[in-house]
């Protein structure tokens, strides 16, 4: 990366660069696979649920029927899914946008703050103290 570009040029530049399309690739790569097949899978259930009530309906245990099993299941699911997602970031996507983020961070011009001086001095009202911030526009030389 180049260091005299602006910050939006710096960003353009890393949306541009070879690892952030692989970790942009490396996202989708999960992200629509898993989507559409949850997306079957909670279909599936819908259209059972409207087409094959006497399927749904078919009772396993008491009063526990498929239809409370296949509910029940795509709450399972959702948090397998997310557990896994999680799992799969921390693996292959968070290194790489860590390392994205460092270089960027690297080479970002960072605002320097104004130096801040507190003076605390001792009030008259009723023994309290006032604590006053001040701001020294030449900047501490």
């Amino acid at each position: 990366m180049t260091t005299d570009a602006t910050p939006t040029d710096k960003y353009l530049e890393v949306q541009q660069s070879a690892e952030f399309a692989g970790l942009r690739r490396k996202l989708r790569n999960f992200v629509f696979p898993m989507t559409i097949a949850f997306f079957l899978w909670y279909s599936l259930y819908v259209l059972l649920s409207a087409y094959a009530r006497g399927f749904m309906s078919v009772k396993l245990v008491g009063n526990i029927n498929v239809a409370l099993l296949f509910g029940l299941l795509q709450f399972v699911s959702t948090f397998l899914i997310a557990w896994y997602y999680s799992r799969y970031a921390a693996k292959e996507l968070d290194p790489i946008a860590d390392k994205i983020g460092d270089e960027l961070a690297g080479t970002t011009v960072a605002a320097t703050p104004e130096p801040v001086e507190t003076d605390t001095t001792a009030g008259t009202t009723a023994g309290t103290t006032t604590t006053t911030a001040t701001t020294d526009p030449e900047g501490a030389k």
